[in-house]
């Protein structure tokens, strides 16, 4: 993490490139999922409709994690220099009110329903989850945030399987009747992604999205540590094998579900997020293998940058819409998915190869500041 908005400075010395990469590769998976070019995705890389798990159902809590990874070498870094804990805090505190910031002017720009523009959102879960996860590791020792970590899962699935909603009865996990949705429904109601229902970033929901973020700061901690590399490794595919099962096995009473990010998913999505980060840090800090992942870390040192623009954009081209000879206006982001490749692929090819063009038009802006040492930080 860096201070408030420097476009001119390098990032500063002793970043692992297996951390950017790792984040370079979640923002690169959020720019695909989100930005299909007409309304069909391959099942992959579609959200599951409810419970369940599917590759875009990964990213957010990949990215997540790794911004808890980040914390501990950042944070550790600065405050070893000048800067004290009131420092370390207000610096905090203003990064995640930037990044929230910049969530809601997304949302009151392209939302298109004036007041009742959407409040909760991506940034603004990574803004809270950075915020919280990142004064914990300043004030509380790792043992306390572990412990925390396990209490807000514990905690969110009693209330979750206990408390009783009202018309629904305690323990029911739909769309229209979870405790999530309800409290989401009555604090932000007319402000939510889905009206009527609920919040995919609600309200409720962030308290198990801090314990993934606490979670990456216990591997950060892993990693700055003086065990040898190899330990390491081991470590984490250990750790990642256990979370894994402890996913799986809590999936039977309290399901998979991203949109009310139940423990299940913070436990399996945790592991999983452990296995590919000891895979980068395998290839990358020990066996040398640093080329392939160059790309990646274009993105990863501009992450918040690299996710926040093209969303920017993506949310101009299904905004302006293109006046048709009849029927519905059409978004420009499908008129130009069908005009570069709905000629020669299918709906679904042609869906996808926008995706991955876009991600690769993004790819080579980024890839230029990258070359002229330019980064965005905010």
């Amino acid at each position: 993490m860096a201070d408030p908005i420097d476009a001119t400075r390098a990032p500063a010395g002793g970043r692992l490139l297996s951390l950017d990469a790792f984040r370079g590769l979640a923002i690169a998976g959020m720019i695909v999922v989100n930005t299909p070019g007409n309304r069909r995705a391959y099942p992959l890389l579609a959200h599951a409709d409810w419970n369940g798990c599917t590759f875009a159902d990964l990213v957010f809590p990949f990215f997540l994690f790794i911004v808890g990874v980040s914390i501990p070498h950042s944070l550790s870094r600065r405050a070893s220099g000048e800067e004290g804990p009131p420092r370390l805090c207000v610096g905090i505190f203003r990064r995640a009110a930037l990044i929230f910031g910049l969530g809601l002017l997304g949302n009151v720009m392209f939302s298109g329903r004036g007041a009742t523009f959407r409040f909760p959102g991506v940034l603004q879960r990574i803004a809270v989850c950075y915020c919280a996860a990142a004064l914990l590791f300043v004030a509380t020792s790792l043992w306390a945030q572990g412990a925390l970590a396990a209490l807000l899962l514990a905690g969110y699935w009693l209330a979750m399987t206990r408390v009783s909603v009202p018309g629904c009865g305690p323990g029911v996990l739909t769309p229209a009747c979870n405790l999530a949705f309800r409290i989401d429904r009555r604090v932000l109601r007319g402000h939510l992604y889905q009206p009527g229902l609920g919040d995919p970033e609600g309200l409720l929901s962030t308290l198990p999205a801090l314990s993934t973020t606490l979670l990456g700061i216990l591997a950060g901690a892993w990693l700055r540590s003086q065990r040898a590399p190899e330990r390491k490794v081991a470590g984490m595919l250990a750790a990642g094998g256990a979370g894994l099962a402890a996913g799986l096995a809590w999936a039977r009473a309290f399901p998979v579900n991203k949109a009310l990010w139940t423990g299940s998913y913070v436990l399996l999505t945790a592991g999983l997020a452990l296995w590919l980060l000891a895979l980068c840090y395998g290839l990358i800090e020990i066996k040398g293998y640093r080329a392939w992942a160059r790309p990646l870390e274009v993105f990863g040192v501009n992450a918040i940058a690299a996710y926040a623009l093209p969303i920017f954009l993506l949310k101009m081209l299904v905004f302006w819409k293109l006046p048709g000879s009849e029927g519905p206006r059409t978004q420009l982001r499908v008129y130009l998915c069908d005009r570069l490749f709905g000629g020669w692929l299918s709906p679904l090819n042609a869906s996808l190869a926008f995706a991955l063009s876009y991600t690769l038009l993004w790819l080579g802006f980024f890839w230029i500041l990258y070359r002229k040492r330019i980064f965005i930080k905010l």
